[in-house]
């Protein structure tokens, strides 16, 4: 998307790209890699006008089993990145936070910005403190800091090795024959929304003009249950699916729901596909095995 828009786009990853760049943009991007720890921040920043923030080296479960590791490698390196942008003078960054987790068990659905943050996960802890010094390096040194707190996306393309992503695991495990793992009860509720939506909403956000309102939920703000999205699943499958069910594992938030009014209002922006709508999606492309690079998340 931000190739398409005419941008000059660096991609710097912790993982080589696994496929060519589309051809169509493939002049109008670069790539390097990036080792989180260890990163030359400042050459990387040095020509950049919006830095789009978007990796964290761990999933809820690791940073769990780690915690001291995911401070050290995630928390440090967004600092190291906020002051690479310090020493420049100043720059926008739009930085990936987690709707799911930052807000802990909820009071109250849907849940606004203005909800505490009461993380029960090491991940979520690690979102919060990363928010909390783009909060500090934005009064401070005026940094144009952006904070997205996103949902639970899914989407063709997206890496399921690492265990995360339930609509994407339980799309691949039904078409491939393989059994579906649900923990509990099946009736935890997030909110899904497709990748398409969120990269929509990460460049809107990005080219926005400077607000004092930095902070947005992304999200389709409609809450789906893991045995809904079975029950979607075998409806547009047309097949009963193995599904296997285990205990609740404890840093499962219950229900998680977030109000999108604010984006709606400040950015004029709002998904635009349902819940059906993005899974039938997701199925076609998964069916034609695109690769993300050349349709929806190369978009962002």
């Amino acid at each position: 998307m931000l190739a398409r828009a005419g941008h000059r786009v660096t991609l710097a990853s912790r993982h080589p790209l696994p496929f060519p760049p589309p051809s169509d943009v493939v002049d109008q991007i670069g790539f390097c890699t990036l080792e989180l720890g260890t990163a030359a921040w400042d050459s990387l920043v040095e020509d950049v006008d919006v830095v789009h923030h978007y990796a964290w080296g761990s999933i809820p479960a690791s940073a769990n089993s780690n915690p001291g590791g995911d401070l050290r490698i995630n928390v440090t390196s967004s600092i190291d990145l906020l002051d690479a942008l310090r020493r420049r003078g100043g720059g926008r960054v739009v930085f990936a936070s987690s709707g799911g987790t930052v807000y802990g068990k909820v009071k109250e659905t849907p849940v606004s910005e203005e909800h505490p943050m009461s993380p029960i996960t090491a991940y979520g802890a690690g979102k919060v403190a990363a928010e909390i010094y783009l909060g500090l390096y934005r009064s401070m040194y005026g940094l144009d800091c952006r904070i997205a707190r996103i949902a639970n996306p899914y989407g063709a393309g997206q890496d399921i090795e690492r265990g995360v992503g339930a609509v994407t695991t339980f799309l691949h495990h039904a078409l491939n024959g393989l059994p579906i793992t649900i923990w509990g009860t099946g009736e935890a509720v997030r909110d899904y929304i497709h990748i398409s939506d969120l990269a929509n909403c990460l460049v809107t956000l990005a080219d926005a003009p400077r607000n004092d309102t930095y902070i947005f939920n992304v999200a389709s703000g409609v809450g789906i249950s893991l045995n809904q999205i079975v029950l979607e699943l075998e409806a547009r499958l047309g097949c009963v699916l193995n599904v296997s069910r285990t205990e609740t594992r404890a840093f499962d938030v219950p229900v998680s729901v977030l109000d999108i009014s604010r984006a709606n209002a400040v950015l004029g922006w709002a998904p635009r596909l349902s819940f059906s709508e993005g899974i039938a999606l997701t199925l076609e492309d998964l069916r034609k095995k695109v690769h993300f690079s050349t349709l929806r998340w190369g978009s962002w």
